[in-house]
């Protein structure tokens, strides 16, 4: 059986991730009943934790699991490690006395205990008595006063607030100042574009390191003088090359022959990468690890549909998805100044072809928006089942590759 499995971070108040959201879905859902499907998605979710391995997915943060009814009253969220699990209880999990008796049963044995979509009423006291996060939905919550109000509430009663769907900087910001400790949402990929704002130095060489290696007709010798006037990028191609990720028999002691063993098109793509990442060494590192991930999974899928010409591209398409949020400029600015292909720049700014085809199915993925990524692989002709394991071994590489 095929598991489907993402993530979604969720940051503290300096923007570093606290846990990732895991989101889950099997190949049974398309063939079962409602009330088979909710024990076969519980099932899915223990045998995915560990069968995937819950390290990979969450590199030793917290993971928060939907727990429905049947999960918490037939004991699966008891089977998963209480240091890792967090029992995110959905809101239409009915507060009967099974429910209240496994929550408190979770709680003895030392799991967190969060509550999603919040909506205080009167019968859902017993489950905030027993919580330890509480989940409010920005978008369902427009009111600042009521979201002020409900921390006020609870945050004297050792309750942490986590404010979820919260899109832009301005509402990171409010949620702070109103006593969030925590925040999931497309707020730190989304640019905080400021008039007049120019582009750092050391950005702005790394753009045009990126600008130079991508123009058409540049060979090896250009590459390698362009790398040797980034003291870093030299530092940090050498490092990877030479890392257990490559396992090479001897060591690569200069640029020429870093270069020589990548060939054109890999050093185009690698020397991509490093730009990238050096670019938001100011920014949440998710916002990298997030592009690594993308680059990886836009690259991945089109070996799988047919693609495999274009896969440096698929790959820079992905990296270059997260470069307005990495250098606080909108997208269409950042692409007039950077001579890629015209099918990236289309597909990166909404365009209709078969990049934006793969771009669609990997954000839909991301967003564990399963219904839109069965229609995009459809579109594809990617097997839909091809996906997880796509995705999972992304994380991996993305993992390994920011770690040296």
């Amino acid at each position: 059986m095929k598991k489907f499995v993402v993530r979604q971070p969720i940051f503290d108040v300096k923007q570093n991730v606290f846990a990732y959201e895991l989101l889950f879905r099997s190949a049974l859902e398309d063939f079962f009943s409602h009330d088979d499907l909710d024990q076969a998605s519980s099932s899915v979710i223990v045998d995915s934790f560990f069968s995937i391995g819950i390290e990979l997915l969450t590199g030793g943060k917290r993971a928060f699991l939907s727990a429905t009814r049947d999960t918490l009253v037939k004991g699966y969220i008891a089977l998963l490690p209480p240091e890792q699990a967090v029992v995110e209880i959905l809101e239409g999990v009915e507060p009967d006395a099974e429910v209240i008796a496994a929550c408190q049963e979770l709680k003895k044995a030392g799991y967190m205990i969060a509550l999603d979509d919040f909506v205080y009423t009167n019968k859902i006291k017993p489950l905030t008595d027993l919580a330890d996060i509480i989940k409010v939905d920005f978008l369902a919550t427009p009111s600042p006063e009521e979201r002020k109000g409900l921390v006020d509430w609870f945050s004297p009663k050792g309750i942490k607030m986590l404010a979820e769907k919260v899109e832009t900087r301005e509402e990171f910001e409010q949620a702070v100042k109103q006593g969030y400790k925590y925040f999931q949402g497309a707020f730190f990929s989304m640019p905080q574009i400021i008039p007049g704002k120019d582009v750092p130095a050391f950005k702005l060489n790394y753009l045009r390191i990126v600008d130079a290696i991508n123009q058409p007709n540049v060979d090896l010798g250009k590459i390698e003088t362009i790398i040797k006037q980034e003291a870093s990028l030299t530092y940090k191609l050498l490092r990877y090359l030479n890392s257990a990720f490559f396992g090479l028999r001897s060591e690569v002691k200069s640029i020429r022959h870093a270069l020589t063993y990548l060939g054109l098109r890999e050093v185009k793509r690698w020397v991509s990468l490093i730009a990238t990442a050096s670019m938001g060494e100011d920014k949440p590192a998710e916002l990298v690890v997030s592009a690594l991930i993308r680059a990886r999974f836009c690259e991945s899928i089109g070996g799988k549909v047919g693609m495999k010409n274009r896969e440096a591209d698929l790959f820079l398409m992905g990296m270059f998805s997260r470069m307005d949020a990495i250098l606080d400029r909108p997208m269409a600015s950042i692409l007039a100044e950077i001579p890629i292909s015209e099918d990236i720049k289309s597909a990166l700014l909404q365009g209709k072809n078969r990049l934006r085809d793969v771009y669609e199915a990997v954000l839909a993925y991301e967003k564990g928006d399963w219904e839109a990524f069965s229609a995009s692989a459809a579109k594809l002709k990617l097997n839909e089942d091809d996906g997880p394991d796509l995705y999972v071994s992304s994380v991996k590489w993305a993992k390994e590759v920011f770690q040296l």
